[in-house]
């Protein structure tokens, strides 16, 4: 099975293009529901951290003083989900600060599609009411991993909330794996359509399967 990383940024505001950066990067690492490997760094990127942001984080200025360059601290990330395929909870800001973040390295990246649980969140529970990753997790009665708004711990939830909803595609489906691609699937799916999205992939694999098995040996 190929390993999923969960991925949690903390920055200096909501954009990259607005000079935005990033002060913080955790990455949880799973092979199915077990996570084998974790990530965590703060990252100095000269950039000055708003006292408003300091106060919701509780990433401050002094901290990042002490910190390793951005630089190094995205190689390293970068070198550890090698192989993996990405997920993160609300994963068009964390996308966005993980491109642009590796875009400053200068030796180009491999821009694979993020699964969000938010997204899937949306799709798969219309009860839960609101789906910040906190109100998921009291939904789902997953326990706290640290102070919210740090990467580490908001990382670790977002990968206990993944595993719940891969679990749950898996019972209520009644299907035999919940890949990176189907999430992906599901999450672009309106949420009346997710049950046929799910056929159709399954309905879409069968045919791969069947069209390789039937082409000739060499």
């Amino acid at each position: 099975m190929t390993p999923i990383a969960v991925i949690d940024f903390e920055t200096t505001g909501l954009s990259p293009t607005s000079g935005d950066r990033a002060t913080e990067i955790a990455i949880v690492l799973l092979e199915g529901t077990k996570v084998v490997a974790r990530f965590q760094s703060l990252m100095n990127a000269g950039v000055r951290i708003p006292a408003f942001i300091e106060s919701y984080t509780g990433i401050s200025n002094d901290m990042i003083r002490t910190a390793p360059p951005a630089a190094q601290v995205m190689g390293d990330a970068a070198r550890f989900v090698r192989g993996a395929r990405l997920v993160a909870h609300n994963a068009s800001f964390d996308r966005r600060f993980w491109s642009a973040e590796l875009s400053r390295l200068g030796d180009g990246h491999e821009d694979h599609p993020f699964a969000c649980t938010m997204l899937l969140s949306r799709r798969l529970y219309p009860q839960a009411g609101s789906y910040r990753l906190g109100s998921l997790a009291a939904f789902h009665a997953i326990p706290s991993a640290g102070r919210a708004h740090r990467a580490m711990a908001d990382a670790e939830v977002a990968a206990a909330l993944l595993s719940r909803i891969r679990g749950d595609i898996q019972r209520d489906y009644e299907v035999p794996e919940v890949s990176h691609d189907l999430l992906v699937k599901v999450q672009r799916s309106p949420r009346k359509d997710v049950p046929k999205a799910i056929q159709g992939y399954f309905e879409e694999l069968r045919k791969i399967e069947a069209s390789t098995s039937n082409e000739p040996s060499r």
